[in-house]
């Protein structure tokens, strides 16, 4: 395996509030090599976006605070730069596609002109220049008539068209990685495998590593190498894909999966469904904080936190108990 593109380790970012602290992100640790698709999935509330901000270094004191934790990028220390430097990095060797593409860009200015000062900001050229850049950059993604498209504003564009200038401004300046977070969830499910097969062809062409952020299962199972599964601020399970979907080894990401509609099975039974709701990030429970949820769970969860261990080569999972509960029926899968 390749030196790691980027490293977090033991990650921990709070938020304050009038009615506590808010552990968003609470002791998490993962990698991701040049290339690689990383699929970071969970239920809303459970992370995900917060880990990918503190990537980036967009959560500003003193409503929120990365407490402790490394973040490592290309062997550089990312919470150690300067904003300036930062700065750089961002956009430029870290590029990101947030939720809403409606209120990612500016509605006051034209596509082309975001696009162009993204371009100056990161590369050594002029105005025509990355003018050129821009419109190959649109071309890429597959809109129409670029040239005149870079005279329209965010909201002259269908939600897939403007989630596609996104795409176009992440990619425009070559970044090393592309973190999306949820790129599709505006979107219908015919636009969402579009821009999901759009964005594996460009990253592809490019080498480009992607952090894909969803709570979606399903959005990831064609689409990542490896994935990482969050609970309440914490990893729940970490592994291939293949693992992931055949060798689950937690119950929640059981349940996530028993909850999924398949078109490759008829199914008896009603889909299988998580009880209850995610717990307080303020004041979460001691020990597993799945514990409430879980169908498995026994004193010795509500007393030890469990921490992530090493199931099988790179297959890492936060239970108790596993690999030896049976989740078949979780799953949704039949027996026998």
């Amino acid at each position: 395996m390749s030196e790691p593109l980027l490293q977090v380790s033991n990650l921990r970012t709070f938020f304050s509030t009038e009615e506590g602290i808010v552990r968003a992100v609470d002791g998490l640790s993962f990698t991701i090599h040049k290339g690689e698709k990383f699929g970071v999935v969970g239920e809303s509330g459970s992370g995900k976006s917060v880990t990918a901000l503190s990537v980036m270094r967009l959560i500003e004191p003193p409503a929120g605070e990365i407490v402790t934790g490394e973040i490592t990028f290309k062997g550089e220390d990312l919470l150690g730069l300067k904003d300036e430097e930062m700065r750089k990095v961002r956009g430029g060797q870290i590029a990101m596609i947030f939720q809403d593409p409606m209120t990612a860009l500016n509605p006051v200015y034209t596509i082309g002109n975001q696009l162009i000062e993204t371009i100056m900001l990161h590369q050594s050229v002029g105005k025509s220049a990355a003018a050129e850049i821009a419109i190959q950059a649109l071309d890429d993604v597959h809109i129409p008539n670029p040239k005149v498209r870079m005279e329209d504003y965010p909201h002259q564009l269908s939600g897939g068209m403007r989630q596609r200038v996104m795409i176009a401004m992440g990619l425009s300046c070559d970044p090393d990685l592309l973190i999306a977070d949820e790129p599709t969830t505006a979107l219908d499910v015919t636009t969402q495998a579009q821009i999901l097969d759009l964005m594996l062809v460009l990253t592809e062409e490019r080498n480009t590593a992607v952090m894909l952020i969803t709570h979606d299962l399903g959005v990831v199972a064609g689409f990542c190498d490896n994935i990482q599964v969050m609970y309440a601020g914490r990893l729940a399970e970490r592994g291939t894909t293949d693992f992931i979907f055949d060798d689950t080894l937690h119950p929640y990401t059981a349940g996530l999966l028993g909850s999924m509609t398949r078109l490759d099975e008829v199914r008896e039974e009603r889909l299988y469904s998580i009880r209850g709701a995610p717990p307080s990030l303020i004041d979460p429970p001691n020990g597993c904080r799945f514990r409430s949820r879980c169908d498995f769970a026994k004193e010795i969860c509500t007393r030890d936190t469990p921490l992530p261990r090493e199931i099988s080569e790179d297959h890492w999972v936060a239970c108790h108990f596993a690999p030896d509960l049976d989740l078949i029926r979780v799953k949704g899968e039949p027996v026998g």
